[in-house]
């Protein structure tokens, strides 16, 4: 069965595919050279205790109930309740001013 299925292919890709003509005729393939990769750049192993940098996602707690807020914040926004900063550039906002 997988021979008839294998010369029925061959058989479509023949009458769907063009016959190649003149020069560019297939021939016979060119092997494939193997080309080796070049060595890596650095070889050392990295010390990341050694950095100074901070990784930006990295919240401290304080930050986080601050982000946290935020979004309820916006999200209450959203459905027509205002819980807006109870301080505003350093002085206290009333409740019903907010």
């Amino acid at each position: 069965m997988l021979d008839l299925t294998l010369r029925f292919l061959a058989w479509m890709l023949s009458i769907c595919t063009p016959r190649p003509r003149g020069r560019h005729r297939l021939g016979s393939v060119p092997p494939l050279r193997y080309v080796p990769a070049p060595p890596p750049r650095f070889t050392g192993v990295l010390d990341g205790s050694a950095s100074r940098l901070v990784r930006p996602y990295v919240l401290d707690a304080a930050e986080h109930r601050r982000q946290r807020e935020r979004r309820r914040a916006l999200y209450l926004a959203t459905l027509g309740i205002d819980v807006g900063p109870t301080r505003i550039h350093g002085i206290r906002v009333p409740a019903a001013t907010r």
